[in-house]
């Protein structure tokens, strides 16, 4: 099987990615919620937090943005990988990962093609599938709702970088995701996962673009010649 089917656990993030920049409207608001408030992390403030995040994430219909992607797995060094992502409602998405280990993820609304050009192989499952929680899904379908698919809490031992971290656990089943927010501008710029067995996937993210015409070939994927082609779960 491909290691990019890896890649697949991961792309609850992508979903998240679409309330990385808040509405012009918002930021102060949010600002005046986390000065006034005597515990950054308490319940209230937290709600405030996701009610914003949630109508941003519902204005946003595209968004392009560079990665760099850390990946950390128990008894191995780090890997670092860069690259470039694209998302529109409903359901599509791609990720472009770049040298030393180039990969693409493309989501058509439908299905979910991973091409490994190193195995030429291509993993291939439906999207509604590949996740396991629904609630997860319904967020790269357009349809997502932070308060009723995720419970949010502080992140303990939280890294002293000046930005505010809030992680989010699916309530339907999944992995726990953690945001790093500007408390300045309340931008998403980090993101990490850390899957059952303590490997951990960490995204910093820049140069986001919002709500812009992209090409509809972006999330067309044709599968390359000679690939051979696998279908987690079929007999």
């Amino acid at each position: 099987m491909a290691t990019g089917w890896r890649q697949i656990k991961m792309l609850p993030a992508a979903m998240l990615i679409a309330v990385a920049m808040l509405i012009p409207g918002e930021r102060a608001a949010i600002a005046q919620t986390a000065t006034s408030s005597a515990a950054p992390a308490s319940s209230s403030h937290l709600k405030t937090l996701l009610a914003h995040l949630q109508r941003h994430y519902q204005e946003t219909d595209s968004f392009q943005a560079n990665f760099k992607e850390t990946v950390t797995r128990t008894g191995a060094p780090p890997r670092d990988r860069t690259g470039v992502i694209y998302y529109r409602k409903p359901g599509r998405l791609r990720w472009e990962f770049q040298e030393p280990q180039p990969e693409t993820i493309v989501s058509d609304g439908s299905l979910i093609y991973d091409y490994d050009p190193g195995l030429n192989q291509v993993v291939e499952t439906p999207l509604k599938s590949a996740f396991k929680s629904q609630g997860v899904a319904a967020f790269l379908l357009g349809v997502g709702n932070l308060g009723r698919d995720f419970k949010a809490s502080p992140v303990a031992s939280a890294p002293a970088d000046g930005l505010e971290y809030l992680a989010l656990t699916p309530k339907g089943g999944g992995d726990r995701i953690e945001l790093g927010v500007d408390p300045q501008s309340y931008n998403i710029m980090t993101l990490a996962l850390t899957d059952s067995l303590g490997n951990r996937t960490q995204l910093q993210f820049s140069g986001f673009q919002r709500n812009l015409e992209l090409d509809p070939k972006l999330f067309a994927f044709t599968v390359p010649a000679g690939a051979d082609i696998v279908k987690p779960g079929s007999s």
